[in-house]
């Protein structure tokens, strides 16, 4: 049996990426074939950050070179990573869904095969209001992750793109879209 998709949600900062998961986590709860990683942050949980598993750096370190993640990067001045027991879920047919870096997109599509992505995005005036109202950034790295949206997301027949710009209901039901076209591969 081949692994069901790992499906890559990708997105500029404020974007809604973090709000479309939790609300799809929660509404695809009994469905089996769907999964979510939970991802290994090198920052402290906040209640008004995304929900993630901490390690200090040291510890992330240790746990990449050991080879527990899937998937890694660095972004923000932190590091990222999607742990290896993923693996196992897409082995038992589960398909599951990561909010990774754009930069990780090429790595996954060669090696994690297959591999779908959502591109969740918004309009940048939308984005500027979002990243301004969460209180986590100074101004500058406000401008400095607006800069990063204009970068252009990745492209293929395994994309599928969300425009998360009205309610989240309408949002959700897109992301929803998306995830079930890509989870039957």
């Amino acid at each position: 049996m081949a692994a069901a998709p790992l499906i890559l949600v990708v997105g500029p900062s404020g974007a809604g990426k973090d709000t479309l998961m939790d609300e799809a986590r929660r509404r695809l709860a009994d469905e089996p074939r769907i999964a979510f990683a939970r991802r290994v942050v090198t920052r402290e949980a906040r209640p008004e950050a995304e929900d993630h598993d901490c390690l200090s750096p040291d510890q992330f370190d240790r746990a990449e070179a050991a080879g527990g993640f899937v998937l890694s990067w660095r972004a923000h001045g932190l590091a990222y990573g999607i742990p290896a027991s993923v693996q196992e879920l897409r082995r038992l047919g589960q398909a599951v869904v990561a909010n990774v870096s754009r930069a990780v997109v090429d790595e996954a599509r060669a090696r994690l095969r297959p591999v779908g992505v959502v591109v969740v995005t918004a309009p940048p005036t939308v984005l500027a209001e979002r990243l301004a109202a969460r209180g986590r950034e100074s101004a500058d790295d406000v401008l400095l992750r607006l800069q990063r949206a204009a970068v252009p997301p990745p492209e293929g027949a395994d994309v599928r793109v969300v425009v998360n710009d009205g309610s989240v209901s309408e949002g959700v039901e897109a992301f929803l879209a998306a995830l079930r076209d890509l989870a039957r591969g």
